[in-house]
């Protein structure tokens, strides 16, 4: 066999990658067809596969019965400031775990490995009690921006990945030329971990977009989040099933932006990966 030859996919691999690409869209073109129809029409048997005319009437309603503009931008500006910040003290936390040697690093990273394993729940109350009785943020968007600043597993995440495509001998380069702990954490560091910070930044951002449970403790319908939003258009005695759906397409929107602003930049950090050598 010739070292020359390359490899091509056969007609299977190409049917099988089809065939999950579109068991992978169609629910999102089903929340687009029940969004585009009424509520007699998303009931009926055999299923309408074909968007309708009333998308934009849908929307309209949606937007009139609840308070889903300021749900959107209440959720923007809460995940855009979290996925910001969880990247950045990601990023500088696991730099200093994995390249910058200091006393009681391991039994430090070890118990920040540990509050991975505890619930969610078990913090709810006094989480609550410090941002509703100490802070008064009940209600406010700091309760949810400040407690989800920083996690483990984000730091745990970058940690890992520095460890094996940062080399130690490229840091030590970079301090024979004369680079301070700043210096090579602005031009080392940083383009180094990109496709990290990127799926980092990706994944932080829809857990946060997607978050329901904290919200709907210490936020209220009058300063909603978008995911009680759409709680609010289910919450009838007969629920209007296309209403629903057309909030759930429109709160998808910024998440695909999201993916197909940094797809991109996960696809060139793999690609670089791939070619050093």
């Amino acid at each position: 066999m010739s070292r020359n030859r390359q490899l091509s996919a056969g007609r299977g691999v190409y049917a099988f990658l089809g065939a999950a690409v579109l068991v992978s869209v169609f629910p999102l073109y089903w929340t687009l067809v029940a969004a585009s129809r009424n509520n007699t029409d998303i009931h009926s048997v055999p299923p309408i596969l074909l968007p309708g005319a009333n998308l934009l009437h849908n929307i309209g309603q949606a937007f009139s019965q609840t308070d889903m503009g300021l749900a959107l931008l209440n959720s923007l500006i809460v995940s855009s400031l979290v996925t910001a910040s969880v990247v950045l003290t990601s990023t500088f936390g696991g730099f200093a775990f994995a390249k910058l040697p200091f006393r009681g690093s391991r039994p430090l990273l070890a118990t920040v490995v540990a509050t991975m394993m505890v619930p969610t729940q078990l913090g709810i109350i006094p989480l609550y009690i410090m941002m509703a009785n100490w802070f008064h943020w009940a209600d406010h968007l700091q309760a949810l921006i400040v407690p989800a600043a920083a996690n483990a597993f984000g730091l745990f995440f970058m940690r890992q990945y520095l460890v094996t495509s940062l080399p130690d001998e490229l840091l030590d380069a970079g301090r024979i030329d004369g680079c301070t702990t700043r210096g090579l954490v602005r031009h080392i560091v940083l383009p180094t971990a990109r496709p990290a910070m990127s799926v980092l930044g990706m994944l932080t951002f829809m857990a946060t977009w997607n978050d329901f449970y904290w919200p709907k403790v210490v936020m209220t319908q009058q300063n909603p989040t978008i995911q009680l939003t759409l709680s609010e258009l289910a919450s009838g005695y007969i629920k209007d099933y296309s209403l629903v759906l057309t909030g759930a397409l429109v709160a998808s929107l910024p998440v695909i932006a999201v993916f197909l602003l940094m797809g991109r930049q996960i696809i060139d950090g793999i690609m670089q990966g791939a070619t050093k050598g």
